[in-house]
């Protein structure tokens, strides 16, 4: 089955509108391990405004599932970051400084001389890597000559484009995975998957190994609560062909 890592950056948020420690980060991702996560998700910037270079090295001493650690590898205190504290998995993403989220994914031909090199780096140290692409083959060849493990297809585009027409918005995400699939890519997806498009993605997406959920899982449990969201989510993974 696609195992579900939890994205927990909106718990940072809400947490710093107040300062304090409520709600307390750590727990609530030691909850979403007892209640079915298979691995919990940051994505620290450099103004830290949701997650904070302090709550990596808590997360990485306390969680037992994989710990994937997103962000913008030029630069340097991100990296090393992901050095001092290597997680299962580090996401490669292109994003911009003070960019409110992730809004594509890298273009790995024009940057594949230093992706090569970055992955070079963190697979040095032992840690899994994963570039952050949009679903275009070019880019899924670029980003195996870069000697990544995995891809994380960006899935805005088709979270956009589910409920007008999903076999259109999923056609270029099958393309992609099994261009992946042919290269020996091992693959992950996220970005605004949710209770309605997700069961629908995994099942079409041919070797889907992890999704990365953050911001529609939290909001769906300020109302149907975290424990309960949690298991709702593994069953749309868990209900695929």
């Amino acid at each position: 089955m696609t195992k579900l890592s939890v994205n927990i950056n909106k718990i940072a948020t809400l947490r710093n509108s107040r300062g304090g420690n409520n709600p307390d980060l750590l727990k609530t991702a030691l909850d979403c391990e007892r209640f079915g996560a298979q691995g919990i998700t940051v994505h620290p910037r450099p103004d830290e405004r949701h997650i904070r270079y302090r709550d990596v090295y808590d997360l990485k001493a306390n969680i037992s599932t994989e710990l994937n650690i997103e962000g913008n590898c030029r630069e340097q205190k991100f990296v090393d970051l992901v050095l001092a504290n290597t997680p299962a998995q580090v996401t490669l993403v292109p994003d911009a400084e003070g960019q409110i989220t992730s809004n594509h994914g890298w273009d790995t031909v024009k940057h594949k001389d230093y992706l090569k090199e970055m992955v070079a780096v963190f697979r040095g140290a032992g840690i899994r890597v994963s570039i952050f692409v949009d679903p275009v083959p070019e880019m899924v060849e670029g980003a195996a000559e870069t000697g990544t493990d995995r891809i994380e297809l960006y899935t805005e585009a088709y979270a956009s484009g589910y409920h007008q027409n999903r076999e259109q918005a999923i056609a270029p995400y099958i393309a992609a995975a099994k261009r992946a699939n042919n290269l020996g890519l091992e693959l992950n997806a996220g970005h605004d998957l949710d209770l309605h498009n997700l069961n629908y993605f995994a099942e079409n997406i041919p070797g889907l190994l992890e999704v990365s959920i953050g911001h529609a899982l939290i909001c769906d449990a300020l109302y149907l609560g975290l424990e309960n969201t949690i298991q709702m989510y593994l069953r749309q993974l868990a209900a695929t062909k």
